[in-house]
């Protein structure tokens, strides 16, 4: 598409990676996989000006503007793109340079050697720029394979990062990145942020000398947390981990405001679709279930739940919505919607029953919510119609439309507002400084959160965005309630 811009012709044209299958032969080893083959960025429209070249990325030579070449990334010559991007995303981020601001003069992280394994996008550049900045030495690579912006990777490689990742990568190349994070001259990890945790099972998998003497790991997904607790199950975490999925800051911000936005921005992008009046079911009323309910309801939708919580299920239903089992309204509704957590929530059973046209897509981290497998057969029809959109036909015509190969949809075909990142990675510094600093013995081989102090600190980093002022107890006050004047001011049993 072009358009004019100050008088300027600009093209903007969109990549579409290719399907990637998985296979167990491709892995270094065979007991993990990526937890998701899709998720979020789109290609900038920048790297429009720039030819392409068919050079597979790891066979490439090259070199930033100093010489340096301890990277692997699509495209160098990306890097003015991804500065502009990074620097538009900083505007956005006000708690994470805030606290960059406050504490860089300390270098509290100096001695930090951190492999990070994350989404490469231009609010994840900043975090990964402010702990540098905070004295941290980095190697990164991205934690999915279409979770990278080039132009962001390849700012990050002209700035002297050790980074790892391009959109598209292969799955034998997405192991290929995580190991490179592990390898460098003069370097031996201590610390590991992690989404997902496929870089702390292949450091325990792979390099268990390396494994044993961490001393912390963080980690922000669900997928990631229930892999730590069964290596704490197996007695095989050997250090602290801090549980940033559950902190406060994460989980209602990032998976309900985020979600909110992010599913109508998915939707719409894959299919223009107009939502009034719109039946759709929404499997699962956690976080995530709840602000996407909240924006379809908004919109003029006529939303389902399913439910497998008594307790989740009271609130959907005083929310407005009819608690249903999926059976039950399947052959009528427009959309499907997964955010459960859980594998094989839609089936074939299901997809043979919906009405053509629906609608089928997944907002969770789960790959397999969606049994997708199931309708690799040969009587049912691909037909490929846009980047992340598939027109699935049945034999009597009937056609489902499935969105990101039933994967992680809004990592896929949106992005995570920087506003939001700035709050989680705030959180995930403070806990790469809490386990960092902590005096030898505080923390055991075990899985923790983070004080509700910091929760609170995090969010007041972030009130003056909006010029909110908050109100302070009086004395009195806070001797009548038993609370600190200065916080913490809910105990950690709150759920907010």
């Amino acid at each position: 598409m072009d358009m004019s811009i100050n008088g300027k012709e600009v093209s903007f044209t969109s990549s579409d990676a290719s399907n990637e299958k998985i296979t167990a032969a491709k892995m270094p080893y065979k007991s993990y996989r990526p937890r998701s083959v899709s998720t979020c960025s789109t290609d900038s429209c920048s790297s429009a000006s720039l030819s392409e070249d068919d050079t597979p990325v790891r066979s490439k030579k090259q070199e930033n503007s100093s010489g340096f070449s301890d990277f692997c990334i699509k495209d160098i010559r990306l890097k003015d793109f991804g500065r502009r991007e990074i620097e538009f995303a900083e505007q956005e981020m006000p708690g994470l340079m805030s606290l960059r601001k406050q504490v860089m003069e300390n270098k509290p992280l100096r001695g930090a050697k951190i492999i990070g394994c994350t989404p490469i996008t231009a609010p994840t550049a900043v975090l990964i720029e402010t702990l540098s900045a905070l004295g941290a030495e980095l190697r990164w690579c991205a934690c999915n394979i279409y979770s990278t912006q080039n132009e962001v990777g390849a700012a990050l490689a002209e700035a002297g990062f050790p980074i790892f990742a391009w959109r598209g990568e292969s799955v034998d190349d997405f192991w290929w990145c995580i190991e490179k994070c592990f390898e460098g001259k003069n370097w031996k990890p201590n610390m590991i942020l992690d989404d997902g945790g496929d870089a702390t099972n292949f450091c325990q998998a792979k390099y268990p000398s390396v494994f044993k003497n961490l001393i912390g790991i963080v980690e922000e997904s669900t997928t990631g947390i229930h892999r730590l607790y069964k290596l704490l199950k197996a007695e095989k975490l050997l250090m602290p981990a801090i549980n940033i999925n559950n902190c406060v800051t994460k989980t209602k911000f990032d998976n309900r405001y985020s979600c909110r936005e992010s599913v109508i921005v998915s939707l719409k992008k894959c299919t223009d679709l107009m939502f009034g009046a719109k039946q759709i079911v929404l499997c699962g009323y956690g976080e995530v279930g709840k602000g996407c309910c909240q924006s379809l309801k908004g919109l003029g939708c006529i939303v389902y739940v399913t439910e497998i919580d008594p307790i989740c299920a009271l609130q959907a239903c005083m929310d407005g919505f009819k608690v249903v089992k999926l059976n039950e309204v399947i052959r009528q509704v427009d959309i499907v919607i997964t955010a459960t957590g859980n594998k094989n929530v839609v089936i074939r059973e299901h997809m043979d029953k919906m009405k053509s046209g629906c609608i089928v897509c997944c907002m969770s981290y789960c790959h397999n919510e969606i049994d997708v497998a199931a309708l690799r057969t040969p009587e049912l029809k691909w037909e490929k119609v846009r980047s992340q959109v598939d027109h699935i036909r049945w034999p009597d015509g009937k056609t489902m439309i499935l969105l990101a190969g039933g994967h992680h949809v809004n990592y896929t075909c949106s992005s995570i507002p920087s506003f939001v990142t700035s709050i989680t990675g705030t959180t995930q510094i403070l806990a790469l400084m809490e386990l960092f600093n902590a005096p030898i013995g505080r923390y055991k081989s075990d899985v923790y959160l983070l004080p509700k102090k910091m929760d609170e600190y995090v969010a007041s980093l972030h009130l003056a965005t909006f010029d909110a002022h908050l109100t302070e107890l009086s004395d009195e006050q806070a001797k009548y309630m038993g609370l600190p004047k200065n916080g913490p001011f809910k105990p950690n049993h709150y759920r907010y």
